[in-house]
């Protein structure tokens, strides 16, 4: 392709250059954005300093759905706590129980590994919302 005036190809990348860019760069933020790990987010309003979950009620190796706040509360080895949102990354779902040394979504199966939230089995491809908790005398709370 040639400058209408000069012969001369046009300066610069040509159209077709810009657009493959503009597509790689599209899919590198895709791939970013649904990137499968850990994501630790600032709770609400009406979940922070809330205690969720009381630390007896916790079993080392496991853990329990709280659905009145929609958390989920583990506790993967002993005296370490973790507390993620109880809504299924894949559709929405709630997630209803832990299985296995993992979370569980009865809607398509997803599972997420208790120790940080990311996923064992999908059809989920991304980790749940992670709260920051801390143990204050003989509760789990969301920070």
């Amino acid at each position: 392709m040639s400058d209408d005036k000069t012969g001369e190809p046009p300066a610069g990348p040509g159209r077709r250059a810009v657009l493959c860019g503009a597509g790689l760069l599209g899919v590198a933020g895709a791939a970013a954005a649904c990137g499968g790990g850990p994501r630790e987010v600032e709770p609400s309003a009406d979940l922070k300093g809330r205690e969720v979950a009381k630390v007896a009620d916790v079993p080392v190796g496991g853990g329990t759905v709280v659905p009145e706040h929609k958390v989920v509360v583990t506790q993967p080895t002993a005296g370490t706590f973790k507390v993620f949102d109880a809504r299924c990354t894949h559709a929405g779902c709630p997630v209803d129980r832990i299985r296995r040394d993992a979370i569980y979504c009865p809607c398509h199966g997803s599972e997420f590994r208790i120790a940080d939230g990311t996923v064992a089995k999908g059809p989920a491809s991304r980790a749940l919302l992670e709260y920051p908790a801390q143990v204050k005398g003989d509760g789990v709370v969301v920070v």
